[in-house]
């Protein structure tokens, strides 16, 4: 039986947020079976829990956000890829201010700290969602047209294409496509970092975003390159970022996917739309158990799932 997993041991570390440019302490705690992934603002008297849920999510710009009433959960989609990418079913999110810190804009943080808490197996078996027919979510149209689909597919792949009109985006991979059949998560996504423009960085700390970016969480350009000294960590950064986020927007859904996501220029708002937009149609999924380890799909037969 592929069991659900939950973390070994409390573990805490502390960062800034990203729009929020607030210090956070952020601790990870075990959780019992089928207590799903839940996020509790400790700063707050009482304490307020919002589980991490496609339909707790109130805000997708520049972001994923959980909202429960008047208290958000800012930018939980790093996070999220991590536990997915590791295979993490229970956990308790514990936080002092309202925004998850972002480290070193990627997952990669994430997975460190995960790890460094231990990965425990639990007596409960883990729940897959298989979808068992396309779903597709769109906007825009012409060359603006962007969309994304869910489609069935035994086991767990991402393909996602971007346009930016940028030279030094222009210039690396427009497309990539993973299957974590033969694909690790950890080597192959999770170091991927945010970015953004100089030039929006003005308007986006108006609007109260981005005020805790900088080139130690992001990587930022001017009109014409790559502002970061290190440079990139992969040949298709920007794009591979894309799919890291997409994994964190779709385990809201609650479960571990096998499904292929297929997507062209899509973002937190559309990835969401086509989470809420598979659950609410009962005939586009299942909920599905492996017993026996020839039946696992080879994405999750690793010894940490998608390590």
């Amino acid at each position: 039986m592929l069991k659900q997993r939950t973390i070994a041991q409390t573990i805490s570390t502390k960062g800034i947020g990203l729009h929020s440019g607030r210090l956070v302490e952020l601790t990870l705690r075990p959780a019992v079976p089928d207590t799903g992934i839940v996020f509790h603002r400790v700063d707050l008297d009482p304490v307020v829990t919002i589980p991490a849920d496609a339909f707790s999510v109130g805000g997708t710009m520049m972001a994923s956000v959980l909202q429960k009433d008047d208290v958000v959960v800012s930018t939980v989609e790093h996070l999220m890829s991590a536990l997915a990418g590791l295979g993490i079913d229970n956990i308790h999110i514990d936080l002092t201010a309202q925004e998850v810190p972002i480290m070193d804009g990627s997952a990669g943080t994430f997975v460190y700290l995960l790890r460094a808490a231990g990965l425990k197996e639990q007596a409960a078996a883990k729940k897959f969602l298989r979808v068992l027919k396309p779903i597709q979510v769109e906007e825009g149209s012409g060359d603006d047209k962007k969309w994304a689909r869910l489609e069935p597919y035994e086991g767990y792949a991402l393909q996602f294409s971007i346009d930016f009109q940028h030279p030094a985006i222009k210039a690396t991979a427009n497309f990539a496509e993973v299957d974590f059949a033969k694909d690790s998560y950890t080597k192959t996504i999770a170091r991927a970092r945010t970015f953004g423009f100089a030039s929006d960085v003005e308007a986006m700390r108006a609007a109260g975003l981005a005020r805790g970016g900088s080139l130690d969480n992001a990587i930022v350009m001017d009109e014409y390159r790559v502002l970061n000294t290190d440079g990139l960590r992969y040949d298709d950064e920007f794009v591979k970022h894309k799919i890291l986020d997409a994994i964190g927007d779709l385990y809201l859904i609650g479960h571990p996917l096998l499904a292929r996501y297929v997507a062209c220029k899509s973002g937190h708002g559309l990835n969401n739309q086509l989470a809420r937009a598979l659950l609410l149609d009962e005939q586009a999924w299942e909920l599905v158990s492996f017993t026996e380890k020839d039946q696992i799909a080879p994405a999750y037969a690793g010894e940490w799932g998608l390590a």
